[in-house]
């Protein structure tokens, strides 16, 4: 049976909250796919803006829901029909393809669950250094499955509601247990605008208030664990493996800034470690 014939429909849950300025490029992307036989359903955090309504022109599935983006992923996948779910966040756009080629690959290999490169776009020198430190993240454990099948979700128990940040690798970890994954070609683009060092480690400062729930959950001395907080993964391991290292060398502007950007996070894990321990 062809991938026409079969058809399968596909869920694409986006989580908002006062996203405006993005939830219009994002729904776009989707309609725009190739592959036609597409859900949409937003799931708002009560915005205080014109989110919703926006929303609205796209699809009659607009819920609400919090407080985090966990609750909000769980509620629009339990109100979603798809046999194959894909999350994003209302900043992320897709390219054409993306939709077409996970349930191509899903339905013609045993596959279960699919990373998806990420290039981040934006404004500016940081945003192009921030797109070149993404791209070595793409199918590692620093990443995140974003499409799966419905049925393995629910085996894994869903989002872990007491996360917000470590979510997505929680869930990956839990699909990687019981099902086979893979990564695509076709790329998602998440538009972070004008890179603001501020706005960015605001951001991650908020995330560490989950890290000891994660690290907890799985135990420090998990594998994956160990390479998400540990510093030689992140400072080097993901950089260099797989013959890695030679982009940095074509690109040593960018390979800088990385730099910079990764000993700035690293104050954040510091700062999040230090307050564990108290």
């Amino acid at each position: 049976m062809t991938l026409e014939e079969n058809n399968p429909l596909v869920s694409v849950v986006i989580t908002t909250k006062n996203e405006e300025e993005n939830i219009g490029s994002c729904l776009r992307s989707i309609k725009n796919q190739t592959y036609r036989n597409v859900e949409i359903v937003v799931v708002d955090n009560f915005s205080k803006d014109n989110t919703p309504k926006i929303s609205k022109n796209y699809t009659h599935k607009v819920y609400l829901g919090g407080p985090e983006r966990s609750a909000q992923r769980n509620l629009g996948i339990s109100v979603s029909r798809g046999k194959y779910v894909l999350y994003l966040d209302a900043d992320m756009t897709l390219s054409s393809e993306v939709v077409k080629e996970c349930v191509r690959l899903c339905e013609e290999r045993p596959v279960d669950a699919l990373y998806i490169p990420e290039r981040i776009v934006g404004e500016g020198f940081w945003v192009g250094v921030r797109d070149f430190e993404r791209s070595f993240y793409n199918g590692t454990v620093i990443d995140a499955v974003r499409f799966f099948r419905r049925s393995l979700f629910e085996e894994a128990g869903g989002f872990d509601e007491n996360l917000t940040g470590p979510e997505d690798a929680d869930l990956d970890k839990r699909l990687r247990k019981i099902g086979n994954v893979g990564i695509i070609g076709a790329e998602l683009y998440h538009n972070e605008g004008r890179f603001s060092f501020k706005k960015y480690l605001d951001k991650k400062t908020y995330y560490s208030k989950s890290y000891s729930l994660y690290v907890e959950k799985w135990r420090g001395d998990d594998a994956d664990v160990r390479k998400q907080y540990g510093v030689w993964y992140r400072l080097f391991g993901v950089f260099f493996e797989g013959g890695k290292w030679r982009r940095l060398l074509m690109h040593p502007i960018k390979t800088i800034g990385v730099y910079i950007i990764v000993f700035r996070q690293g104050v954040v894990y510091i700062k999040w470690k230090l307050s564990a321990k108290t």
